[in-house]
């Protein structure tokens, strides 16, 4: 959950109202927030960096507030005392419209031109007229849009915005891509002109800026936003440009957001703008390629309460604009452009109860009456672990992700055949797949533990993840058993000898027909001659064999290693 700090005085006086720190704990609480931490600015330095290093530190009491990843709405000291205000009935629900310049003049337009397609086709751009900025302000204001960066943003890979003072740049401003050789500007708090190739190299050892470098350095083409003086305002999404930043004088500012995703891109500049620059004051809005947010949703009977008048009332209180409609049971709702996490009925229905009050909700006795009992196949495999481990082998929990090289070249496998589910954007070569068996876990664990007394016992009994073209989500679990012996002989007899035990907790006798039995069979996992298919009822359960030693060494093992894997959904 993100985490927004404001300064506790500052707080009280825009709810107009202190309380106690208890008393503030109880009302996040209803609102459906949590006062995670009260310290200040120098406790935080002082526990991070120690004593000397607080010395002149500020004193002021700040609250860390816990608020719901998605409640964008209030990451910000403003939208936090507007919903609070809200809710608690001392300021009416906003209500936002769009309207033309005061001036009646035309609105600033930003240009995009087809180049921008490869690399971040989308941009937003907005105009706030005769803002007058307050240190506070300043701070929140820089501050949401850090925090909106790093949620609905996803880290710039999504939007990136760009602030501007208007009165030092003039439009139509053109948003475009070119070459980064190409490219060539003072970037912000820099002095001198560097291609944008150079800020590539030059920005790698930035502390903060080096995590965006990755989102356009690969790409041919850098977008690049100018003013039709030919100023460079920004590279998005990874630097502006040091024509003049944001101060505390600025009066009139030009917000620019490029984007990989309309939607949240629109999401994003409405937001910013209404948390900002809409609280008592009423500012000129002026937006390019917005498309209106509001919609109405019908409920129908909401359980918690009988009368639609007390439902519509508690709705407004979360800044949800509502009216009864009709005969009563139907409440139409207004949904503001900064609550974009209500995309359902059932977003309405929990705003609802947290208006009314979890604790107040009476105690009753369901309905229907259910009896909770473990799925089938989770009770088979407790009772499978218990007797594994009671026969001598030691049960480990694998990661469920694996690299590529794991499932198929270790294996001795073509990674086509494995029908293996990707992960599309990995951050580490060794979570790149869903694992499609368990030996490669069970065998990086033996090789993590070499140093133990042999012979090693390794079993796992867990979910694998299979392609699987008849499944709504193209991917099906499937529960299987490994387990290996690792020793200076191969061991052969004690894996068979485990199948024979485990068939027999199965209760599933020696049969070519009604049983199960083995026959000889070719795996390139496993050394030619010494692998076996495993059959129950006439159908392919798994393998068992000693492992080719071309595996164990790409698994860094040196002695023989035999093992077993099997498919035990069929013996529900």
């Amino acid at each position: 959950m993100p985490t927004v700090s404001v300064k506790r005085d500052l707080l009280f006086e825009a709810l107009g109202q202190k309380y106690t720190d208890e008393e503030f704990d109880e009302l996040c609480f209803e609102f459906g927030l949590e006062l995670d931490e009260i310290t200040s600015e120098k406790d935080i330095i002082s526990r991070e960096q120690g004593d000397e290093k607080a010395e002149g530190a500020s004193d002021v009491v700040l609250y860390k507030i816990d608020v719901p990843a998605n409640r964008y709405d209030l990451l910000c000291l403003e939208g936090l005392v507007r919903g609070l205000q809200v809710f608690k009935e001392k300021l009416e629900a906003p209500r936002y419209k769009r309207v033309s310049p005061a001036d009646g003049g035309e609105p600033q337009r930003l240009v995009i031109t087809d180049e921008t397609a490869s690399v971040r086709p989308h941009a937003v751009a907005a105009v706030l007229h005769d803002v007058t900025f307050t240190q506070e302000r300043y701070e929140s204001f820089i501050e949401l849009q850090e925090k909106l960066h790093q949620n609905i943003c996803r880290k710039r890979t999504l939007v990136a915005i760009g602030t501007h003072d208007l009165d030092t740049i003039s439009g139509p401003f053109t948003y475009t891509a070119k070459p980064p050789g190409d490219i060539r500007f003072k970037p912000l708090n820099q002095s001198k002109e560097y291609t944008a190739t150079e800020l590539m190299s030059l920005y790698k050892t930035d502390g903060h800026l080096r995590h965006y470098l990755h989102i356009i350095e690969n790409e041919p083409l850098y977008p690049i936003i100018y003013d039709s003086n030919g100023i460079v305002l920004s590279m998005p999404p990874i630097i502006n440009g040091d024509h003049r930043k944001i101060s505390l004088n600025t009066k009139n500012i030009f917000i620019e957001c490029t984007a990989t995703d309309l939607t949240k891109v629109n999401r994003f500049t409405v937001i910013l703008i209404l948390l900002l620059f809409c609280n008592n004051t009423i500012y000129t809005l002026q937006f390019k390629r917005l498309e209106s947010v509001r919609f109405f949703i019908f409920l129908k009977k909401l359980i918690l309460f009988q009368k639609g008048c007390i439902k519509s009332q508690l709705l407004t209180r979360m800044c949800l604009r509502s009216e009864v409609s009709g005969e009563g049971d139907l409440i139409q709702v207004e949904i503001p452009p900064t609550r974009a996490d209500v995309i359902h009925a059932c977003d309405i229905m929990e705003d609802a109860a947290i208006a009314y009050g979890f604790n107040n909700i009476v105690r009753s006795t369901p309905r229907t009456y259910t009896v909770a009992n473990q799925l089938p196949l989770n009770k088979l495999t407790e009772l499978l672990r218990q007797d594994l481990a009671a026969a001598g082998f030691t049960e480990a929990l694998t990661f469920a992700l694996c690299s590529e090289e794991d499932i198929a070249d270790k294996l001795r496998k073509n990674i086509a055949e494995t029908r293996a589910v990707h992960i599309s954007n990995p951050k580490t070569a060794e979570f790149q797949v869903a694992r499609t068996c368990l030996l490669p876990g069970l065998l990086k664990t033996l090789a993590a533990n070499r140093k133990m007394p042999l012979p090693l016992k390794l079993f796992e009994i867990s979910d694998v993840v299979l392609k699987d073209e008849t499944k709504d989500v193209g991917a099906r679990n499937n529960r299987r058993l490994c387990a290996v012996y690792y020793n200076k002989s191969p061991g052969f007899e004690v894996i068979h000898g485990l199948l024979d035990r485990v068939m027999q907790l199965l209760d599933v006798k020696p049969d070519r027909n009604q049983g199960y039995h083995i026959q000889a069979a070719e795996d390139s996992t496993f050394f030619p001659g010494r692998c076996a298919e495993i059959f129950s009822c006439g159908k392919s359960i798994g393998h068992l064999g000693v492992l080719h030693p071309d595996v164990i060494s790409r698994f860094e093992l040196t002695m023989p290693c035999s093992a077993i894997d099997i498919d035990i959904e069929p013996f529900l």
